[in-house]
């Protein structure tokens, strides 16, 4: 469903992106991982459309993003790392919202934003003010919104950030429940024990590139490491993991 070939963004003299190849099937929840600045948020922004490559192309469902982005974007759900909603909006109007902007027929819209609200814990305040909610809240106000298409592709940046832990297991099996309905997740996330536990595979980018790609048991090569480890390796901090495990050591002892 998610095809990128040489996907490539340069901002001046930074190469943010570098020549990008990822093929990411339906049906998968693939975790994005990498440090701060390592690309992450930018490679999302180029497959939802919300920025132009400088290079390469990146496709969904078949469709070149730049060149077929309304039948590419009628696809994709996004929910960013930041929940921008229109505070002066009910939860219920945002969601009611969004489904006007995709389209979605009148009587399978209100069944929909039912079902969204209720499954996200949302329905005893949707008719509240968004500017009342909590960034939990609001996170999962904007996933309503991006799920009430019913998309078939959903790129997530960081979303279990500002999240209680109730609301963050939700949100997982949420994701799970998805996928095994035949959607793709595209997932980028700083917390490395939730993609070790719900990610079919992972991919790992550093200064722009990908250093890494496959499930957690293709990456570890045999050896009995964690995802952790298996970061800190391909990212260039060799000499982190070896304090990390100097300190255990040391505790151990």
């Amino acid at each position: 469903m998610i095809e990128l070939h040489h996907l490539t963004k340069q901002y001046g003299d930074h190469l943010a992106v570098d020549r990008l190849d990822l093929s990411v099937p339906a049906g998968e929840l693939f975790g994005f991982l990498g440090p701060n600045g390592a690309g992450k948020t930018t490679t999302i922004k180029m497959c939802t459309g919300l920025l132009s490559p400088t290079a390469g192309s990146a496709a969904i469902g078949g469709h070149d993003v730049i060149h077929e982005g309304t039948a590419a974007r009628a696809l994709i759900g996004y929910v960013p790392d930041t929940p921008d909603v229109y505070t002066k909006l009910t939860g219920r109007e945002f969601v009611r919202f969004m489904a006007d902007i995709y389209r979605v027929a009148p009587q399978q819209r209100d069944r929909r934003i039912e079902e969204l609200l209720e499954m996200l814990d949302l329905k005893d305040a949707a008719d509240d003010l968004v500017e009342t909610y909590s960034h939990g809240m609001k996170q999962k106000t904007v996933l309503a919104g991006a799920l009430v298409h019913d998309p078939k592709v959903l790129f997530l940046d960081e979303p279990t950030q500002g999240l209680d832990p109730r609301s963050a297991r939700l949100v997982k099996d949420i994701l799970r429940a998805l996928c095994e309905r035949g959607a793709t997740v595209f997932m980028s996330t700083h917390v490395l024990e939730i993609a070790e536990r719900i990610c079919d595979r992972v991919g790992i980018i550093y200064a722009g590139r990908l250093v890494a790609l496959g499930t957690i048991e293709e990456l570890r090569h045999g050896a009995d490491k964690t995802l952790e480890d298996i970061f800190l390796e391909v990212t260039g901090s060799g000499e982190v993991a070896e304090l990390v495990r100097f300190l255990n050591d040391a505790e151990a002892a």
